[in-house]
């Protein structure tokens, strides 16, 4: 079994080091009962938009942004102070939390400079322990930003070690420009970015670093006659959040294991559910369709959605049609009742409020917490927001077409590698979680995944905790071949903790229990999926392009490569990551 990686003699200096770096929750950090906040009193919010290009003579070129994270303020309730947050915007007074949702256009290039304005210390506590990015002047916020499902090159992707401080006054050691590219050669659909920075990512988003990101292809999509912008097509971005009675994040400063990682804990879980950056807000509907492209950005929890009457809070009687998940459509439009939603995945759905009986409905969750197994939601946790449904003012004009978009299918045939990889959690003695590894290695551990670039391969992952994990690749898009449950798992557990070796603890033989199906919306290319626990998840993996057939413009075997993890932030950050460099 692996050791714990951490290098106890620097305990001290470490500490001595966070001391400096590390703000306050706020002049009381005295945890705020959420249930004292009226739900449905805030209207939902849409984030500022910037395009990604202009149009000179209706032909849409590239353009330069310069977007900065800020330190401001941003207000999450109505009857909520004002709440300390880092936040994206094209400047100080227009930082919003989510961050401002950027539009593109497919082969149109994005040319970004993300620029670091955040103060010399962090609003929220951190762990020195885990492995983290640390200036060497001793004074900054080190971030760097992630594009989540683009497929650019390495030294755009927002690599963990090419973060940067204010003013790039220290960087990474994998840092190596300003400007970030973002070719949008690939297929139309959603992304979202945010913070990447290595050991910080779970505090750098829950201080307010992300936002949504579309990119679209008029088009082939305009044939689809889908509800559309402003009004109609809408992001929804979730997550959760816990406060202080002054209005800060709670964050709690002290961890499961504080003698091991005197911060750090196995997941983050907030009290209030959050939409657009406003907690339980409404939004006026008609009666029509409306399409709503939902990220959960929860840094841990998962959401398990559905509609129930708003007055009696009984029945599931609207429906989900999904078009897409995660950054691809999805060949033909699927009906569901209920969509559960990892965190960093992406359900593009239309509802039409037309087939609801009652004047408003609720979008509710029941996703245990962690998920699958732990505590079920309560009144707080079980409400994500309300839609007031009125009378149609407007012809709806819009459709469900029967087809979508195809591309190519996963052939297992055309696999050139086959690869083995196990997902490990340890604890002490009193079961309380230490770190996560894949392959029971430290991301600092050399690269062991080298795919050809233009190729496919098979991804077989073990999960041996009790968690589900969303297994997020950077660049490979994802399509989930098999779920088979794992019998006799304790001694394969045992075995694999011993030799974390596939041959010698005879998986195939383990892997004969019952077939999870795959859900009809997740059958196509994603980029994140769920590794249920007590599974073997078999994945195909392409790493080239799927809306043509060719290999990516640019040189993805460059440095500093890609990674891949899990989307469970404080899992990533301690440190279920691996890095992913491909070859020639």
């Amino acid at each position: 079994m692996v050791g714990m990686g951490i290098v106890i003699g620097k305990m001290m200096w470490f500490m001595a080091m966070a001391m400096t770096m590390v703000g306050c929750h706020g002049s009381n950090d005295k945890l705020l009962n959420a249930s004292f906040l009226e739900m449905f009193v805030d209207d939902l919010p849409d984030m500022p938009k910037l395009h990604a290009y202009a149009l000179r003579d209706g032909t849409p070129s590239p353009i330069h942004l310069t977007i900065g994270m800020y330190e401001t303020k941003w207000k999450f309730h109505r009857d909520l102070s004002p709440t300390p947050v880092f936040a994206f915007g094209t400047s100080k007074g227009k930082a919003t939390v989510p961050g401002p949702t950027i539009e593109a256009l497919v082969d149109i290039p994005a040319y970004i400079t993300w620029e670091n304005h955040l103060p010399a210390h962090h609003i929220l506590s951190w762990d020195p322990t885990i492995p983290i990015a640390l200036p060497a002047s001793g004074s900054g916020v080190p971030t760097v930003v992630h594009l989540h499902g683009g497929i650019h090159h390495p030294q755009s992707d927002g690599n963990s070690n090419s973060w940067f401080t204010a003013g790039f006054r220290d960087t990474g050691p994998a840092w190596t420009n300003k400007t970030y590219v973002y070719a949008n050669n690939q297929q139309p659909g959603n992304l979202w970015y945010h913070d990447h920075a290595l050991g910080l990512t779970r505090v750098n988003l829950l201080a307010g670093l992300l936002g949504a990101y579309i990119l679209r292809h008029p088009s082939s999509e305009v044939a689809f006659r889908l509800p559309s912008a402003p009004f109609f097509d809408r992001p929804l971005v979730i997550f959760d959040r816990s406060f202080t009675i002054d209005g800060s994040i709670f964050l709690n400063s002290t961890g499961n294991n504080p003698s091991i990682h005197p911060q750090w804990q196995p997941e983050y879980f907030g009290s209030a559910i959050l939409v657009n950056g406003k907690a339980w807000p409404y939004a006026s509907v008609e009666k029509r369709r409306y399409r709503f492209r939902i990220i959960n950005a929860c840094n841990a929890r998962f959401l398990h959605l559905y509609f129930v009457d708003g007055k009696s809070r009984s029945g599931r009687r609207l429906q989900f049609v999904h078009l897409g998940s995660d950054s691809a459509y999805i060949g033909r439009p699927v009906r569901s009742k209920h969509v559960l939603i990892a965190p960093s995945e992406i359900a593009d759905v239309v509802v039409d409020f037309s087939e609801s009986r009652s004047d408003s409905v609720i979008l509710a969750n029941d996703a245990p917490y962690p998920f699958p197994t732990g505590d079920r939601t309560d009144a707080l946790s079980g409400t994500v927001m309300k839609f007031s449904i009125r009378q149609r003012t407007s012809v709806d004009q819009s459709r469900i077409p029967s087809q979508l978009m195809n591309y190519p299918a996963a052939d297992p045939l055309v696999a050139t590698t086959v690869r083995h990889l196990a997902m490990y959690e340890y604890t002490t003695s009193t079961d309380e979680p230490t770190h996560l590894y894949i392959n029971a290695m430290p991301y600092e551990a050399p690269v062991t995944e080298t795919p050809r670039a233009g190729t496919s391969e098979i991804w077989e992952f073990i999960n041996l905790t009790g968690d589900n994990h969303p297994l997020h690749i950077h660049l490979g898009l994802i399509t989930a071949l098999e779920q088979r449950e794992l019998v006799d798992l304790d001694n394969l557990t045992a075995c694999m903790n011993k030799w974390n070796d596939f041959d010698k603890c005879h998986v195939s033989d383990h892997a004969r229990g019952k077939l999870q199906k795959v859900p009809r919306h997740e059958r196509g290319w994603k980029n994140v999926f769920k590794m249920r626990p007590g599974y073997l998840t078999r994945i195909f993996v392409r790493f080239s392009l799927i809306h043509v057939d060719q290999k990516y413009p640019f040189d993805a075997t460059e440095e500093p490569g890609y990674v891949y993890h899990c989307h469970i932030l404080d899992h990533e950050d301690n440190v279920m990551m691996r890095p992913l460099k491909l070859v020639p």
